[in-house]
């Protein structure tokens, strides 16, 4: 069980890379403005993600053949998921806002991070759903609508 500082700790950094999420897709978006090419610039950012992914990884030791040689194929499939979300959120920003682009993602990830909690998928922490947390979803949804409505 982890104390209540190592979770305030590890809420922080998790609100510092939503920060970057919207701050990621507009930068990547305009790249794919300037460039001409959405596909560019998802391939550009993965470069570049790639060598820091790189870096870190040797700061911080490879795991062994044999961990790589226990995965089980389906967790390979989050490099698809990222790659779409970064392909997508780099081709609609432009064309609807970043505001409106991360509106729709967030809901995506509510409804999607409830089912995951709820049954454990993939060897996720098992959360139920309860009244009180569609009460606390919905709420989070008609927030982030709200703050995205114009006039």
């Amino acid at each position: 069980m982890q104390s209540h500082g190592s979770f305030l700790s590890i809420a922080a950094l998790m609100f510092v890379a939503g920060i970057g999420i919207p701050l990621m897709a507009t930068l990547n978006a305009g790249l794919g403005q300037q460039v001409g090419s959405p596909a560019a610039a998802t391939t550009i950012l993965f470069g570049v993600g790639l060598l820091l992914a790189g870096v870190v990884l040797l700061i911080t030791g490879l795991p062994t053949a044999q961990a790589f040689a226990e995965v089980r194929p389906w967790f390979f499939l989050g490099a698809v998921f990222v790659v779409f979300y970064i392909f997508s959120i780099t081709w609609a920003a432009p064309r609807i806002g970043i505001g409106n682009a991360v509106f729709f993602v967030l809901l995506g990830q509510l409804a999607a991070a409830a089912a995951i909690d709820h049954y454990g998928l993939w060897g996720a922490l098992k959360a139920e759903i309860t009244v009180r947390r569609v009460i606390g979803i919905v709420v989070m949804a008609i927030g982030v609508y709200l703050a995205r409505k114009t006039a």
